[in-house]
């Protein structure tokens, strides 16, 4: 058999193995020679590792794994670093961590750090006192903390492995770092890390000879279902989720009428008793007027509570035709027994009351015209949650991301062309708690 068919049995060996019970699994690799499970324990690129734990080439500077928890940021730069000093007998490789702690814990002696990806045979051995890795082919790793950055102002190193950069508290230990890069014909750094918009991850990704790769905890077969499962079910599209779980970067627009953290302090994981339900809609109704020519409909319902209290209880936005949305807006208010429907009639309101009422005669609507801007309406919304008086239950991603996007003075830097999800809560939050204060119009249909 050739190398090349070896390989391919290996592969289809791990793959066959996931999709077997632990029992049989176990079984399967006990049925194997000692030389098979050394070669199916040691085959990491083709065999274990899923696509984000590796580059197919080699034509980059600085490689950022910006990933969620148990993505396998750990085990990637710990098998990129064994490879470089598996290939590279001379390599001098700066390990860079938050703190000393962090190194020796997770880079080094973790459960994914460098002596437990050792292949069987190969000697990793760490000495504490000088803080060096000596690997079996002559190479040598050095620990470092980014919290004393004056520890990398002097030495060179051929190649750098950094973890949790967005955890480090002074930017001097990336500058040092790079300036001692410089043995050897080509230098780099690998970055291992959850995202947090701090200044030292925008400056990083900003490098020269940058490549980046994004991903997700579930992506990582190997983690248990149930673990996966209850993260989602926990956090889901909540902003420590979607950073932590999803490897976002989620950053607040300089500004904005809604902080990412203002958001969070008013989040609820269920609504009280609630004395009143509106759905309010922003429709679309083609392509011109104030609406932006979005193709969404922004359906959003909220409740109040006995003590003034709103509550957002559903991000029903829907694109498509008149039809589709119409239908949306009828299931989400029967869904929620909403006391009432209001949409913008501004763009087309002969068009928006006959499709609705066509769609239920018996909805409750009451169509209102905007004499002020998207941005200048949700600005008294804004200070309501400010003030705590507006809670989520739950979490709307695509809606959080809209009224993140709301700045003051009028713009709009959220994603999409228009906020349509953010103005529809912004009608229903006003029909229940303003009333009139949004310089807009208001007519009784129904």
């Amino acid at each position: 058999m050739s190398g090349a068919d070896e390989r391919s049995g290996a592969e289809d060996l791990i793959g066959a193995l996931a999709r077997l019970s632990e029992a049989d699994r176990i079984d399967v690799i006990k049925s194997l020679s000692r030389d098979q499970r050394c070669e199916l324990n040691e085959r990491w690129r083709g065999g274990w590792a899923h696509r984000g734990q590796w580059l197919d080439h080699d034509d980059w500077r600085v490689w950022v794994i910006m990933a969620g928890r148990g993505f396998g940021k750990t085990r990637a730069g710990a098998e990129w670093v064994s490879e470089l000093a598996r290939s590279s007998p001379d390599a001098q490789i700066a390990l860079v961590g938050a703190t000393q702690a962090d190194v020796r814990q997770v880079m080094i002696e973790g459960p994914s750090g460098l002596i437990a990806v050792a292949r069987v045979g190969e000697q990793v051995r760490y000495c504490a006192n000088t803080r060096t890795v000596r690997f079996s082919s002559g190479a040598r790793a050095y620990a470092y903390a980014a919290e004393t950055p004056e520890q990398l102002r002097g030495p060179e190193h051929h190649a750098a492995w950094c973890d949790e950069l967005a955890k480090w508290r002074r930017p001097a230990t990336w500058d040092n770092l790079l300036m001692g890069l410089r043995a050897g014909d080509r230098p780099r750094v690998v970055v291992t890390t959850t995202p947090r918009p701090t200044a030292l991850m925008r400056r990083v990704l900003k490098e020269p000879g940058l490549v980046v790769t994004h991903g997700r905890t579930d992506e990582n077969g190997h983690l248990p279902a149930a673990f996966i499962d209850a993260m989602t079910a926990t956090y889901g599209d909540t902003r420590l989720g979607r950073q932590e779980l999803a490897g976002e970067m989620i950053e607040d627009v300089e500004g904005a009428l809604w902080t990412r953290d203002m958001i969070e302090s008013c989040r609820v994981a269920e609504a009280p008793v609630l004395v009143r339900v509106v759905v309010g809609v922003d429709p679309a109704v083609g392509g011109g007027g104030e609406g932006g020519g979005g193709d969404l409909c922004g359906i959003v319902a909220v409740g109040i509570d006995d003590e003034g209290v709103g509550h957002v209880l559903e991000d029903a936005s829907v694109g498509g035709s008149p039809d589709t949305w119409v239908g949306a807006v009828t299931r989400c208010a029967a869904r929620h027994r909403a006391d009432r429907v209001v949409a913008e009639g501004n763009n087309g309101g002969a068009l928006v009351t006959s499709a609705l009422l066509a769609g239920d005669a018996e909805l409750p609507l009451t169509l209102v015209h905007a004499s002020r801007g998207k941005v200048a309406r949700a600005e008294p919304v804004a200070l309501l949650y400010e003030r705590g008086r507006v809670k989520h239950v739950g979490a709307f991603a695509a809606l959080e991301d809209e009224l993140c996007g709301l700045v003051s003075g009028g713009r709009y830097a959220g994603p999409g062309r228009s906020p349509d999800r953010a103005d529809a809560l912004v009608w229903a939050v006003t029909a229940l708690m303003l009333g009139k204060s949004m310089g807009a119009s208001v007519r009784v249909l129904g």
